[in-house]
Order: structure tokens, then C-alpha cells, then sequence
């Protein structure tokens, strides 16, 4: 599914975030990058997103070479991936049912199907009844699970996620990792940047452990 091969990275500033990284991770399996701030983490959830271009090196998804995706394909490539940030990116002015909906409006998604689809992605993550609210009006624990939903709303084979658990709480930082590991037991591929070694063992996951934009040695 993912195939990182001899990849660096250089930032315009100079900062070196990966020194030839290669690794990858099967269709179907559930991976977590870890190691401490700068190590490379949200850089790789970046180039795999194609937010991010490579400095060296090549990054497969799927089938896809990512450096022979043009500028106007990126948004449809996109639409095979949910990716869930640390800080909800919800847009504040409008209800949930509209912030789980925006990948499916974007895709063009009929209106009727939309509604359809945007209640069961609520209803798999605990939020079924809240349509209406505003993000306000939620917990940071439930608004979390508003931006898991409307990742996987699209049902993308591909969940992303950097840091989804920083805010929370420990409670609610394990059941935010059950909730993910419930979409890998059917069939999805999940890769999740964070810090919390604990969470990784409670899950049973693999770990990616990087270094200076390398991969830790054991």
C-alpha cells in the first residue's frame, strides 16, 4: 500500500526532516510512526498526502508513483485517503452533518446519498444525533471523532492520522485508538504519527520508530 524507497527530504529552510528513509506498509495493516518532535513524522504523512513533494527519492501508493502525479490530479488522488489532523480543522461556523459531508460534496456526491452516508459515519464513531451542532458545542474528544468521520466518510482505503490523540485526555485518547483500530479490522489501511508509546502497546500495532528523518535502529 505504502513504499517509501531511499526518500529525503530538505525543507526550503534547510532543515534536513528525512536522510534516505525507506520503509513500507501492506495493504490491510495497521502502522504507527514514532519518535520525538523532528524525527519525521508529520513529513512523512505529508509526501504520502502529496502535501509535501519529496527532495529524493520515491514514494509509492497503491500502485502509484506519486512523482508522476501532476498538480490537477492530486485532488482526485486524494480522495483515496482520510486524513485526520491533531487539531480537528473543522470549519466553526457550520453543523457537523457539513463538516463530515465536505469530501463527499467535493467528489459530487448526490445529496441524498451524502445525508446517507454522513449518519452511518457518525454512527461509527459514537456521534449519531449531533448533525446540528455546531463544533462549539462538542467536547475536544467529540469533535476528534467529528474529523475521524468525516476521514472516513468517503470509505478512502487509507487513513492518515498526525497526532489525533494530543489533546486528549488518556481515556480518550485509548478509545481514540480502539475507534481506529476498529476501521483497520475491516480492511483499512492505517498509519498514525504519535508520541504515546503506551497507546501503541494497548493497541497491538506495529511501530515505525524513526530518528533524524531515519529509521531508529533496534
Amino acid at each position: 500500500m505504502i513504499r517509501f524507497e531511499q526518500v529525503h527530504k530538505r525543507y526550503a529552510t534547510g532543515r534536513q526532516a528525512l536522510a534516505g528513509l525507506s520503509f513500507s506498509v501492506q495493504a490491510g495493516e495497521m502502522a504507527f510512526l514514532t519518535g520525538p518532535s523532528g524525527a519525521g513524522k508529520s513529513t512523512i504523512l505529508k509526501l504520502i498526502a502529496l502535501i509535501e513533494r519529496p527532495s529524493r527519492g520515491e514514494v509509492f501508493v497503491g500502485d502509484q508513483n506519486l512523482a508522476r502525479i501532476g498538480r490537477r490530479r492530486i485532488p482526485l488522488f486524494r480522495r483515496q485517503i482520510g486524513v485526520v489532523f491533531q487539531d480537528h480543522k473543522l470549519l466553526q461556523d457550520r453543523p457537523v452533518l457539513d463538516n463530515v459531508a465536505l469530501p463527499l460534496i467535493i467528489a459530487g456526491v448526490p445529496r441524498r446519498e451524502i445525508d446517507k452516508r454522513v449518519r452511518a459515519a457518525l454512527d461509527q464513531v459514537g456521534l449519531l444525533g449531533k448533525e446540528r451542532n455546531l463544533p462549539q458545542e462538542l467536547s475536544t474528544g467529540e469533535q476528534q471523532r467529528v474529523g475521524i468521520a468525516r476521514a472516513v466518510v468517503a470509505k478512502p482505503p487509507l487513513l492518515i492520522a498526525d497526532e489525533p490523540t494530543g489533546n486528549l485526555d488518556p481515556q480518550l485518547a485509548l478509545e481514540t485508538m480502539r475507534l481506529f483500530k476498529r476501521f483497520n479490522d475491516v480492511g483499512v489501511t492505517v498509519v498514525i504519527a504519535t508520541h504515546d508509546v503506551h497507546l501503541i502497546e494497548a493497541v497491538g500495532a506495529r511501530r515505525i520508530a524513526l530518528t533524524d528523518g531515519q529509521l531508529a535502529l533496534a
